[in-house]
């Protein structure tokens, strides 16, 4: 699986803010089937910085209600997706995802 594959794009919410400033921690959705050591290198080798540590999880998909005109409402199931949460070592930084 190639770099660009692997990292689909950065979070940047309230809460992964926070993880930045306090513990150094990066939020990114990658793809489904990418592993940690898949993960790592992705991160080391797009942003030239070390990784310490890697957490992986799986976001289930949660029902939506499609509403249309002249149609009744129909639940669809959203997909599911995979979001990674890297440490980086003390000093390095993805400037890129600062808030």
């Amino acid at each position: 699986m190639e770099i660009t594959e692997v990292l689909r794009n950065g979070i940047v919410t309230e809460k992964t803010v926070r993880l930045q400033e306090r513990y150094n921690q990066y939020t990114f959705k990658v793809a489904l089937h990418a592993n940690k050591i898949e993960i790592r290198h992705a991160v080391e080798a797009m942003f030239k910085v070390h990784v310490v540590s890697v957490n992986v999880m799986r976001m289930p998909g949660k029902e939506r209600m499609i509403r249309r005109k002249g149609a009744a409402p129909r639940p669809v199931q959203a997909r599911e997706w995979k979001k990674a949460i890297v440490t980086l070592a003390q000093g390095d930084s993805i400037d890129s995802l600062k808030a």
